[in-house]
């Protein structure tokens, strides 16, 4: 199956979101990737039967630090699709330096009563297509 291309979202760093130092906050950096994993799931109409998702996880790595009025380009993959999770691996950039990567991990959920499911077949295919 060929991967689909998409204009990575891109943001630049408001004031709200920096410390007295001028370098963005930490917990922005999650909001973002978080808004990153949002946008990506656009690309695929909802179907009903599709499980609710809960974020189980969240993990970050900050190579250099964001300043504000920076321009960010987001990129989001696949990391892995477990049989009732999918992890996304948002990739920020800074022109072409790297400055923070972030996994969002997804639980598949029953839309009542909140437990754990299965990820249905049909949905595993499409994000095979984005594995990185």
């Amino acid at each position: 199956m060929a991967k689909e291309t998409v204009k990575p979202p891109e943001f630049r760093v408001p004031f709200r979101d920096v410390d007295m130092n001028g370098e963005m906050f930490r917990s922005a950096y999650v909001s973002r990737a978080e808004e990153a994993v949002t946008d990506f799931w656009r690309r695929r109409k909802a179907l009903k039967g599709d499980p609710f998702f809960a974020v189980c996880k969240v993990t970050c790595s900050f190579h250099k630090p964001l300043k504000l009025g920076d321009l960010v380009r987001m990129e989001v993959g696949v990391s892995k699709i477990g049989g009732k999770t999918a992890g996304f691996l948002v990739r920020m950039t800074r022109g072409a330096e790297a400055v923070a990567e972030a996994e969002v991990v997804w639980a598949a959920c029953d839309p009542e009563d909140r437990e754990p499911v299965a990820l249905p077949e049909e949905l595993r295919d499409w994000l095979y297509q984005f594995l990185d």
